[in-house]
Parts: C-alpha cells; structure tokens; sequence
C-alpha cells in the first residue's frame, strides 16, 4: 500500500519509500484532473460555489504529496530524489498547464468573473474569485493555440533548469573542503569553532581539521581565522560556486532561465519578467521598484562609503593593509566591532544555547499571541534530529503541528527557511489547522559544548519563527490565500518584524541565560547589542541595495543580448560596489533565491519588508513590546488574516496609516 496515497494528518515519513513517489504523483495527478472534469462537465450555470470553491478544493491529494516531496528535496535530498525531481517536475508543471490552459475550465471561471458585482461576495471570495481568474489570464488562458503550446514547452523547460541550478549549487557546497593539517592555519578561531572543524575531519577519518562552504563551517573562519591566505582560499571558493566551466556550472542554465522567463513574460503582452511578476506585488511595477531602491541608494551610499574608509583605516593601522578585499570584510570587521563596542559573538554565544533560543521564542509568542507549545514524539519525523511539537492556544484550542530542523547535513540545502505540509483552512464547518516547519543550519553542539548560537543565528531562529507563526495563526478559509501565501513584498513582514524582540532587554530576559552558571545575559551585553545594531548599517544597506539590483537587472530588461553572466553582473554592481572586483568570483551562478527559489524580480522585497517591519515595531515600542492590544491587532489583521485582502489594506488596519520609511532610516542611523 503506498502510504502517500492513504489519507494521512502528518506526513508519513517512515512508511515512505523513495518508490512510493512517483506512482503517488501520477495517480494523484489523474484524480485532481478527474476532479477538473467534474467541475468542466457540470450542466449547471457557472457559480461561485460550483467553479471556483469547486476548483479551490481540488488536487488537495496532490497539494499535500507535493509539499512532502518538495521539501524533502530541500532538507534531506539524495541522489534518487533529485533524480525524482529531474523526472516529477515537468510533469506537473505540464499538469499545472493542463489546467491553466483548459479552455472550458476558464470559460466558466470567466462566466463568474463577468458578473461579480452582483454576485454579493464576501471579501475573502472576491479575492479568491480574482486570483483565480488572473491565475489563468497570467498563465496563458487568452492565448492562441500556437503561444499555449509554446508556454508548455517554456514552463516544462523552466521547471527542469530551476532544479538543475539547484542541484548544482548543492554538488558544489558539499564537493569543497579545506582540510587543514597545522594548528597554526586556524590562528584567531575561537575553541569551540576548533573543535567543530576537528570533529568534522574526524567524522570523514581524516586528521587535523576541516573548513567547508556551509555556513556555522564557513562565517567563523572568515570572521577570525587570522591566515589571509586561506581567508582568500576559502572565500574564493565561497564566491565561485557553479562557475568553474564543468559539469556543474551555471553560467548557461543563469543565461537559459533569464531568456526563458523573458520570452514567456512577452508571450503574455508583458514588456519582461519583471513587470510580469510585480504586477501582483505591493510594488507593482520595476520602476517604482527602482525608484525604492535608488532613494535608499541615496540615502546608504555616503554612510556605506564612510563605513568602508574607517574600516580600511583600521585594517591598515592593525596589519599594514593597504587594500582591503572581499575575504577582509568579516575578520576587520569583527576586529573593529570589539574595539569600539568591546563585544564579540564569542562573549555572546554563551547565553544563547539553541533549546533557550527555541524555549525564548516560544515564550515571546506566548506572551504575544497567547501560545503554548509542547514538545511530542508521536509524530513522524524525515530525519532524527527534527523537533515535533504541538502548538495551542491558552484556551487549549489546537492550532497547529510545528516541526523544527536545525543543523545542517550533507542532504540539506543551505540557508534557512519555513515551509509547511499542509495549509489551513476551513470546510464543511471544519477549521483544519496547518503543520509548519523551520528548517535552518546552526552550529552544532560538540563534545565539550552544547549548540550555542551566534547572534546572527538568533535572529534567523527568530526570523524564520516569525514565517513560521504566519503560517500557525492562519484563519481563512480557502487553503490558497491562507498563510504566507500573500503578495511576496509582504510576505517578510511577520518574520523580520520578530527580529526586533532580540534586541530588546525585557525578550532577552526570558531565555538568555548563561549556559553554565544560569547568569541571565548582563545588562551592559544587551545596551552594547543595541549600540552594535547599527553597527556598519550603511554597508549592509548597500549589500542588500546590491542584490535587489542584480535581480533587477536579469528579470527587468530584456536579456537576450546578454552574452557574459560575469560581465553582465559586473555591470549591475557599479554603483554599489565598495570592494575591488575578483574574477575568479560570480553570484549570479549560485544566486538561488532568484534563480531557484521565488525571488526572481522580488528580491528588493527584503528592504521593503524592512520599511514595513521598522513602522510596525515602532507601534510596538511606543505601546510596550509586549502589548497585548498592539499584539492582537497584528494577529487579527496580519498574521490571520493570509492573503485574503489586499496587503496595505491589512496593514492600515493594523497601524492606522501607511509605513514610512523615516522610520527605517531611523533605527538604521542613515537619517543625518
């Protein structure tokens, strides 16, 4: 019996077999087109309830065993999953276009689209009756055969060169090792980071010690490892994923991609993939996208350049460094943090053991949002070191299955992100709660120590809890709007607004306790922690200003006479650039947020969630962090509320008016 095709709450992992997926995908595919057919055939006229509930209803067997595979293929992959992938993907993007380009399928969708205003729709209906429509018209519908045909043959070609950039970042990530065999080459590394890399090299029967391009290996040795050379090494190799000329290159799958995605966006009457995308985005267009960019350029550009020439200053001072490059940014700047603040990640790392960190952030939503979160060993986990646990509200109300998964492996991919297995919503009088997951990479605890946090990785854990949480509070009724899912420039909100509790003396009070005497974390850490946020903002600025830019420039032109993806990138970093350029090193082949994840012509969304989440904590502050009045507004009329209303609707409900980017110009210094 194929466990992905039995009705299943959470996901079945131990039963599955690496077999049952495909056969899962094929049937599961005929019965959602079944469903399709049922919808098409039906001799009734058009109506809200037979089109599109109807339509929103079904493939939710094909919903629930995509969410499964897929994100196995993010956080425990193997060769025989990503071969899956190679085959599954086409697949359902043909099923996908099956459906989009069906034409007695729109007809009717178009039917009720026709006569919505007099059709007495709640707003959340509106919505959904409006996505559904642009989800065909955006995808084709309005096409003739000839384009429709085309945009298979695109869509099918998308979806296998998206992964195969993927799998190829991978490949690279975990095909890198510098193994390092004289003690004297980790000069400058903190005792804990030693034993990590020692451990490591012990896991693979090697001596000595290991450095690799995963994130708790690769930040700590460019942060302290005092050996320039092997700083440039490594970071060289960090820079130059998937730009060696091999097997595993992406310069041609960068190039094919940003073709495709343009070809397909003229397809549809639109000037490029960018106006595409951002046509359903806060932004809605790339000139107000470069607009935003460009006033926060203004504003970063003299503060980054300040920041740069103090640092240099300071590097030339402590080591005669005449040039500072790429592979100094880290290790001057946390030299020059300590000096002027007297705080390092190693005199913080003590009071933030990940099970405080895990217990803290639970304690700030429950103080919030009235939650409570209890750790289970009922449910079935992909991987042994993944956390269950079963959230409810004070009421002892159930609201959600939470999955956490925190330390890197060699089938993970990097990063840190929240994703869930299956959505809210409600039916036949039934709310059905959602199962969340967070899936990061920390450092791991080692012999001597527990798994003890960098501030950095605190924020993320908060960062992506705060995802997490949009997910667990969702209240709708249609699984489609419920949740994250929600215009991408607002979907940052709920998780950047939660980094703020971090830095405040009344959050870090809860959980920031010494891991050895108890001590909570001392008072002068905490003002110093706040003095340091600030800390080199300019430069930050412009990293992310930087990024945005280079997303731009792929998805908001046209591409077709774009020959060199180094040169190309090289353009696009002119205004932002602070270090010299290093030829050997390319973004863009290893850029997966744009070319793999959902960030194509979104990446800027980042700075503007930062406006919103700057306004939104502002409000928190002027009340108390921890109001309950200001807290329930955002659960109400943010986290709940998914996409059902248009984004700044929902937040002008919750705040009052607008955000203003003073405010995050403020609390980044970049105001005088």
């Amino acid at each position: 019996m194929n466990p992905l095709l039995t009705p299943f709450d959470t996901a079945p992992f131990s039963k599955i077999e690496n077999s049952h997926f495909k056969p899962a995908f094929l049937q599961a595919m005929e019965e959602a087109r079944a469903e399709i057919d049922q919808i098409t055939a039906n001799e009734e006229v058009p109506s809200f309830e037979n089109t599109i509930e109807a339509l929103e209803f079904s493939g939710q067997q094909l919903d629930r065993i995509s969410s499964v595979f897929f994100n196995l293929n993010s956080a425990e992959t193997n060769e025989e999953i990503q071969k899956i992938a190679q085959e599954v993907s086409p697949l359902l993007s043909e099923f996908s276009n099956d459906i989009t380009l069906n034409e007695a399928l729109f007809k009717r969708i178009k039917n009720v689209y026709d006569q919505k205003d007099s059709l007495n729709l709640s707003v959340e209906q509106q919505t959904l009756l409006d996505k559904k429509y642009k989800s065909f018209s955006r995808n084709g519908a309005n096409l003739d055969e000839d384009k429709k045909k085309r945009l298979r043959e695109i869509d099918a070609q998308l979806s296998k060169l998206k992964l195969k950039f993927g799998e190829n970042v991978l490949a690279e990530t975990n095909k890198y090792e510098m193994h390092l065999t004289n003690e004297n080459d980790l000069d400058g590394l903190p005792e804990g980071e030693k034993e990590a890399a020692a451990q490591m090299a012990k896991a693979k029967d090697k001596e000595g010690w290991l450095v690799t391009l995963d994130y708790p290996s690769y930040i700590p040795f460019m942060k302290y490892a005092k050996n320039r050379e092997l700083r440039k090494k490594l970071a060289l190799a960090f820079g130059s994923k998937a730009f060696h000329g091999d097997e595993l290159d992406n310069q041609e799958n960068v190039l094919s991609i940003a073709n495709l995605r343009y070809e397909r966006a003229n397809l549809l009457s639109y000037k490029t993939h960018a106006h595409f995308v951002l046509e359903e985005r806060m932004a809605e267009t790339p000139e107000k996208v470069y607009e935003f960019l460009n006033e926060l350029l203004v504003k970063a550009k003299p503060a980054a350049q300040k920041e740069f020439d103090q640092l240099e200053d300071f590097a030339k001072e402590l080591d005669s460094i005449d040039q500072l490059e790429k592979w100094d940014g880290s290790y001057y700047s946390e030299k020059l943090k300590q000096k002027l603040f007297n705080l390092d990640d190693e005199k913080l790392k003590p009071y933030f053991k990940l099970e405080n960190v895990i217990s803290g952030v639970f304690k700030v939503a429950e103080k919030l949002f009235d939650l409570k979160f209890e750790e289970v060993t009922d449910i079935d986990k992909y991987h042994e070191e993944v956390k269950t646990y079963k959230v409810y509200d004070t009421s002892n109300n159930f609201i959600s299955v939470f999955y956490a998964d925190f330390h890197p492996r060699k089938g993970k991919r990097g990063g840190a992100w929240m994703t869930s297995y299956k959505p809210q919503y409600r039916r036949n009088g039934d709310n059905v709660r959602p199962h969340v997951s967070n899936v990061c990479n920390f450092t791991r605890s080692t012999p001597s120590k527990p798994s003890l946090l960098t501030f950095n990785e605190v924020t993320t854990l908060f960062h992506e809890f705060g995802h997490g949480l949009h997910g667990m509070l969702a209240n709708t009724t249609y699984p489609s709007l419920s949740g994250t899912s929600v215009f991408w420039d607002f979907v940052e909100l709920p998780s950047q607004v939660m980094e703020n509790w971090c830095y405040e003396q009344e959050a870090l009070e809860l959980f920031a306790t010494h891991y050895e005497t108890g001590e909570v974390i001392p008072m002068e850490l905490v003002q110093k922690i706040k003095e340091s946020a600030t800390f080199q903002e300019g430069m930050q600025t412009l990293r992310q200003l930087s990024f945005g830019l280079l997303d731009m420039s792929w998805h908001g032109v046209d591409p077709t006479g774009i020959t060199s993806v180094k040169q190309h990138e090289s353009e696009a970093f002119k205004g932002t650039n602070l270090y010299p350029e290093t030829d050997e090193t390319c973004m863009s082949t290893a850029f997966s947020h744009i070319f793999q994840g959902g960030y194509s012509s979104g990446y800027y969304s980042y700075k503007w969630a930062e406006v919103l989440d700057a306004d939104a904590f502002a409000y928190f502050k002027e009340k108390g962090i921890f109001n309950k009045e200001v807290a329930t507004k955002f659960k109400d009329n943010v986290l709940s509320k998914g996409g059902t209303e248009n984004p700044m609707t929902l937040y002008k409900r919750f705040r009052g008016a607008e955000p203003k980017v003073e405010a995050l110009l403020e609390r980044a210094g970049l105001l005088n």
